[in-house]
């Protein structure tokens, strides 16, 4: 997927957002609502380790007028244009702390022209199931759960999981 078809939907739900009176920034990928801010993070890939490191760190710049300061982001959706490997999604299934505040969304479909999204989000985020729903509705794409690797042994290097023996 283009990174600027990306830009175009997630600049589109800032302003389905703002509408909601959710407070989000020009130049930064979050939305803010009660005091709370659900961060946009987008990349094409992701290798585990950076994953790891990235979502640990649980931060976001936000700025006001022309300076900038580092808050705590409550909630983190990954927007994807390449499916993400089985270590990442393992990472996040393996971390209880990650489930709670940490979504994907694999928008690799899309890409291929087909309007479906599949994702994993078992976050409390409204702006996330708000996103979804504006998916759904404004851009009429099907999203779908990422099905779980229980049960299954993963490659962490592999989009493919291997039925463990």
């Amino acid at each position: 997927m283009k990174m600027s078809r990306l830009w175009e939907i997630l600049g589109k739900f800032k302003l389905f957002c703002k509408c909601r009176g959710w407070k989000t920034s020009e130049g930064e990928d979050w939305v803010e609502m009660d005091d709370n801010y659900h961060n946009f993070l987008w990349a094409r890939d992701v290798h585990p380790s950076s994953f790891m490191r990235i979502a640990s760190d649980k931060k976001c710049v936000v700025q006001h007028g022309m300076s900038y300061r580092v808050v705590e982001a409550a909630y983190t959706a990954w927007l994807l244009s390449e499916s993400p490997s089985a270590g990442v999604v393992r990472t996040i299934y393996e971390n209880p702390d990650f489930s709670k505040r940490i979504a994907l969304y694999d928008l690799s479909q899309m890409a291929e022209g087909k309007n479906l999204c599949v994702k994993l989000n078992n976050t409390d985020s409204q702006v996330f199931e708000e996103f979804e729903n504006f998916l759904k509705n404004e851009l009429k794409v099907k999203v779908e759960p990422l099905a779980p690797l229980l049960g299954r042994k993963v490659n962490p290097n592999s989009c493919e999981p291997t039925v463990m023996a």
